[in-house]
């Protein structure tokens, strides 16, 4: 290994560093940790994170918030746009990670770039502000957009609207993810989702297996994600002898995060639940510490199952059941879609679905 010049040692870091860069190295995009450069060039975190500020300074460099360091893609790869109105809340910044990890990995394995600040997407948008926009993305280089629309408001889902209508005057593809705008009646473009129907079914499924016979379902919004993993709820319990009850909650979406997990477990306990197929995790997560305030045990009282394998599941003992994201492979399927939709601009809007996998884990099945 190269040994440090003389001169500021985080100078010298940086420029022993870059060189290793332009040669190639990190090829899959993932670079050292602050720790990991310290622990290389045996100097102070101190030092080694001033040298990956001259690096990001440079442009070499991006930083992603709790997944780490990594290369800035060649000039010459791929673009896109990548914006994800994800629910706010205490959750969001775990849900995001989650979600941008699939592309992360995409990017590392297929080189190529997501900017999410490419577009502002604000209540006030118009029609020809959202087509300049689009206009201005094409001269850039984005040749197209990735959208996770939000489940929050109608007022948001109209900006989502105009901003749709903004790109296809301007010729920019877009491909949606996770879900269809709330409320929407067809296709607007094309949609990536993960297996929610078939979900839905796994996880009421496995709660009637478990012996469970009032399974209720927790949804929040219109949305297709939700719709479908409600309507394969319903196509579960169809048919059982003696047919189980079904109990639908609707979770009514608010900045008070625990009134709403209380209003939750109410419904939960007026109904005398058994089981429940949460729409999210951090739902899931919020339903049990309240059931377990109110003196009820998770799973022998009530059993209950979330989506997505987010990272607070692992606060339970035991851990969550839940679903797989299927990320990368969600991500690579928008990419293939919007690749394919600047050589086939005019054909019909198509809907990719991804399996996920049901992880059964404690709070269905026991402390493991």
């Amino acid at each position: 290994m190269k040994t440090v010049t003389a001169g500021p040692k985080y100078a010298s870091i940086a420029l022993l560093v870059e060189a290793r860069i332009l040669d190639g190295e990190w090829g899959d995009g993932r670079m050292p940790s602050v720790r990991g450069v310290a622990a290389q060039y045996k100097v102070s975190v101190v030092t080694a994170s001033r040298a990956l500020q001259v690096l990001r300074d440079k442009g070499l460099i991006q930083t992603v918030e709790r997944s780490g360091c990594f290369r800035v893609p060649p000039a010459d790869v791929e673009r896109w746009a990548l914006c994800l109105r994800l629910t706010p809340g205490p959750w969001r910044s775990l849900t995001e990670t989650v979600v941008r990890g699939g592309f992360e990995a995409l990017a590392r394995r297929d080189p190529m770039q997501f900017d999410t600040d490419a577009f502002d997407l604000r209540p006030g948008l118009t029609p020809a502000d959202a087509e300049r926009a689009a206009t201005a993305a094409l001269e850039r280089g984005t040749p197209g957009v990735v959208l996770l629309p939000n489940r929050v408001s109608e007022s948001e889902t109209q900006v989502e609207r105009t901003f749709l209508a903004g790109c296809r005057a301007a010729g920019l593809p877009v491909c949606l993810i996770e879900r269809n705008l709330e409320g929407a009646d067809g296709l607007p473009c094309d949609l990536v989702t993960m297996d929610d129907f078939g979900s839905g079914v796994a996880a009421t499924r496995h709660l009637l297996g478990l012996g469970r016979r009032r399974v209720g379902i927790v949804v929040a919004s219109a949305t297709s994600s939700h719709n479908s993993r409600l309507a394969g709820y319903l196509y579960a319990l169809h048919g059982q002898i003696p047919a189980p009850a079904n109990f639908v909650l609707r979770a009514q979406y608010s900045t008070d995060h625990k009134a709403s997990y209380q209003a939750l477990c109410d419904g939960v306990l007026r109904h005398k639940l058994d089981a429940v197929v949460c729409f999210s995790d951090y739902t899931a997560v919020g339903l049990i510490v309240e059931l377990m305030h109110r003196g009820k045990s998770v799973p022998q009282d009530v059993a209950v199952v979330g989506f997505d394998n987010l990272p607070v599941g692992e606060f339970l003992p035991g851990g969550l059941t839940t679903f797989s994201y299927p990320g990368e492979a969600m991500a690579e399927q928008a990419v293939r879609l919007l690749r394919d939709r600047r050589v086939h601009p005019t054909r019909a809007a198509v809907q990719v679905v991804i399996p996920s996998e049901l992880l059964v884990r404690g709070s269905t099945a026991g402390r493991s």
